[in-house]
């Protein structure tokens, strides 16, 4: 079976006698890989697998890329063997991360989005309950995040995935722009200004720096401010 290509940004150190140096702050490689093994159909399996997918969480959010396959598998306190049983290499894992990622994501906002509509609350409170959720699914494991957003999966299917939450969540935003007469004369452009705004914000600094949701709100405001 063909593998899949994926793209990943990283940094390029060039490392000796303890000292690493930035040669160039990022570059991109291209690395191909096969689909999992098997797929888990008994419920052994399916909970072997997420172990497996669990420990890799755990050891990327610690050691980004420079996890390996021997360490997820010590982590899930299972054989390497029993790894390569399911997963082809350390990439097939990240994968698999992003995947659940993505579910959990549309999951918990789902559940949000249906509250808020229900609420028919002011746009700023609306605004920073929905900023709320999205940052709590980030909160947990900052770095593991940021490397998720550097991921670019080249699969067809987790492209449309990953294009159908931010289409869910540019849609919800819209709506309660409408709503609270805010957004302009096209609102849905403006929730897409917000929505990719504030992903910029979460993924590319507040990994990094600490998630602060009143600068999120803010921005929030700026970019959708009220009329008059």
């Amino acid at each position: 079976m063909p593998g899949r290509a994926y793209t990943v940004m990283t940094s390029l150190l060039l490392c000796a006698e303890n000292q690493c140096v930035v040669r160039h702050s990022t570059y991109a490689h291209t690395v191909t890989i096969n689909e999992p093994r098997r797929t888990p159909r008994q419920r052994r399996s399916r909970d072997t697998v997420d172990t497996l997918v669990e420990a890799a969480a755990q050891v990327f959010s610690r050691e980004g890329m420079t996890a390996t396959t021997n360490r997820i598998a010590a982590r899930a306190g299972l054989s390497i063997g029993t790894l390569y049983q399911y997963f082809p290499d350390k990439v097939a894992l990240l994968r698999a991360v992003a995947h659940r990622h993505v579910r959990d994501a549309d999951r918990r906002l789902t559940e949000v989005f249906d509250r808020l509509r229900e609420q028919d609350a002011p746009f700023e409170e609306t605004m920073r309950t929905l900023l709320d959720a999205v940052v709590d699914v980030h909160r947990d494991r900052p770095r593991l995040h940021a490397l998720l957003h550097r991921m670019m999966p080249a699969d067809p299917a987790e492209l449309t995935e990953l294009q159908a939450l931010e289409d869910r969540i540019c849609d919800e935003v819209a709506f309660h722009l409408k709503r609270c007469d805010r957004g302009g004369e096209d609102p849905e452009l403006t929730a897409r200004t917000v929505v990719h705004t504030v992903d910029a914000q979460l993924h590319r600094v507040m990994t990094r720096h600490g998630f602060d949701v009143d600068t999120l709100t803010r921005t929030v405001s700026l970019l959708a401010p009220p009329p008059g």
